[in-house]
């Protein structure tokens, strides 16, 4: 599955990173890194978690 980010929503809080660290980071200057844009097997609960703990729904995931 691949992750996609809204932008103009992500406000940066760091949800996501909490749920799943080794795919999001939350940078010095608050803005969202991608680690990795594939959720597979091993990250997908973590990644799905994220999403919907999202306050802003700035994630989605798109089947490939």
């Amino acid at each position: 599955m691949k992750i996609c980010v809204d932008r103009t929503k992500c406000t940066g809080l760091g949800i996501c990173e909490s749920l799943a660290p080794d795919i999001f980071e939350i940078d010095d200057a608050g803005g969202l890194l991608l680690l990795s844009e594939d959720a597979d097997a091993s990250v997908i609960d973590d990644v799905r978690a994220a999403v919907e703990g999202c306050p802003t729904e700035a994630l989605t995931l798109v089947e490939d």
